[in-house]
């Protein structure tokens, strides 16, 4: 636990859903709200394809964890719903299967974020569950 009495894992919690919040949001600063589902509307942030459904599924994911961080406890079932989404997400990318959500191929930048994203969320969650359980013996 840090001096505010938070786990490592409501820390990554909290920060990755802020990260995730000002993602979603700066996404409609390229996508616009048109063409709700299309592909990239104006290009990409940074080098990820977006589009405005893209952009309020990351608002929602930041705005879960966010949430999710005020116990340890939340936070960890959150992060691993979220990672086994995150990792089912980037299978389904890799074989092309969310067009809708314009991750298009195997070599879309997007699926390696996808899998980073799950194997953070996966790890603070289980380490992170130690650090509390080590905190409270």
């Amino acid at each position: 636990m840090d001096r505010s009495g938070r786990t490592s894992l409501q820390t990554f919690s909290l920060v990755f859903g802020l990260v995730y919040l000002i993602i979603g949001v700066a996404g409609f600063t390229v996508t616009g709200f048109d063409d709700f589902a299309a592909g990239p509307v104006d290009g990409t942030l940074i080098i990820f394809g977006l589009n405005p459904l893209h952009n309020i599924v990351h608002i929602l994911i930041g705005g879960a964890w966010v949430l999710s961080s005020r116990t340890h406890a939340t936070a960890r079932i959150a992060s691993l719903g979220i990672g086994a989404a995150y990792a089912l997400v980037a299978v389904l990318g890799f074989f092309g299967a969310l067009k809708f959500l314009s991750i298009d191929s195997l070599a879309d930048p997007d699926n390696f974020l996808h899998i980073a994203t799950a194997a953070l969320a996966f790890y603070f969650a289980t380490a992170g569950s130690e650090e509390a359980t080590a905190a409270t013996s």
